[in-house]
């Protein structure tokens, strides 16, 4: 049985690019008579909260959509909330250090910024890690950690380039040590996104997981980890951003982008989900549509492979 999910973190109102995405994995799971789990990624406490939370249970029903599994409907697989997942990745971080794959981290942002040898990262992150902490000796640690909580970092396998056929953008390649040694948990004790999501998405037992183009760049870390747990590698489908008039990724800077909003003002849903049918290449034109209506149009071939500029619809 295939298995896909949404997981949108609760850190504000969803907006057009988040319902476009839910819109597009919810299709590909009913489409493929398979089931959809919904995930509330909550784990940075500093950011989420829970009436936005709320609100996005809202606005995806407001949409059409359901789920087969999630927060308030439980399932086999619960909790299907980060926040009460804690210990699974406590566990999974003790099989990591266990089989040597983590070192404390005791570097500051600005020790990494200021390592001018140091390659640029993954995607739109600063330069790379250059492994300052991998090699220190037991005495150097110990002498650091009398004046600095670490991080963990998890130590890329040495030569070990990654490959793969992501579902919509093709064949990817992300040469050995992309990205450097990446944190799986802060120097303050909150487990890293890269970390939970390779978690949970076994724990759900997620066959396919599509999400925003932005996210591709994680893929390489999580398939290395994915590795080192002994756990299956799901299949990766990235879809383009929707970009303003401006050419940037479409943002609260643009405006009248939450779904909230439209609901509010008395859109009827099913004119949203054709305008974001349309700009997915799922119909030909803005028309009216339930989503339920869609699964017979879906077909991954149509969505587009490059970001798509759109105009906040004004309906």
């Amino acid at each position: 049985m295939r298995r896909g999910r949404f997981a949108p973190t609760p850190s504000g109102k969803m907006h057009l690019g988040n319902a476009r995405t839910a819109l597009i994995a919810w299709l590909h799971m009913r489409a493929a008579g398979g089931e959809f789990v919904l995930r509330m990624e909550d784990i940075d406490t500093e950011r989420a909260r829970a009436k936005w939370a709320e609100l996005a249970l809202l606005d995806l029903r407001w949409l059409g959509l359901d789920w087969d599994e999630g927060p308030d409907v439980g399932g086999p697989y619960a909790p299907y909330t980060q926040s009460e997942r804690l210990e699974r990745y406590e566990d999974a971080l003790h099989k990591l250090e266990a089989a040597g794959a983590l070192y404390p981290c005791y570097c500051s942002r600005a020790d990494i910024l200021g390592a001018a040898s140091a390659p640029h990262g993954l995607g739109s992150e600063g330069p790379a890690y250059a492994g300052t902490c991998r090699h220190l000796s037991p005495a150097e640690r110990a002498d650091k950690a009398r004046s600095k909580d670490p991080s963990l970092r998890f130590a890329l396998p040495e030569g070990r380039d990654v490959t793969f056929v992501d579902g919509i953008a093709g064949p990817q390649v992300f040469p050995a040590g992309s990205g450097g040694d990446f944190v799986v948990r802060r120097a303050d004790g909150l487990h890293s996104y890269q970390l939970s999501v390779v978690v949970d998405d076994a724990d759900m037992r997620i066959t396919d997981v599509l999400r925003g183009y932005d996210l591709l760049d994680s893929t390489p870390r999580q398939i290395w980890l994915d590795e080192a747990l002994g756990l299956p590698v799901p299949e990766f489908l990235h879809v383009p951003l929707l970009n303003g008039s401006d050419g940037k990724r479409l943002a609260k800077r643009h405006g009248g982008i939450a779904i909230s909003s439209f609901r509010e003002r008395g859109t009827p849903p099913e004119r949203l989900v054709g305008w974001l049918a349309h700009v997915s290449g799922l119909i030909d034109r803005p028309e009216a549509i339930s989503a339920a209506e869609l699964i017979g149009h879906f077909d991954l071939s149509r969505i587009p492979r490059e970001a798509v500029v759109v105009d906040v619809p004004d309906i």
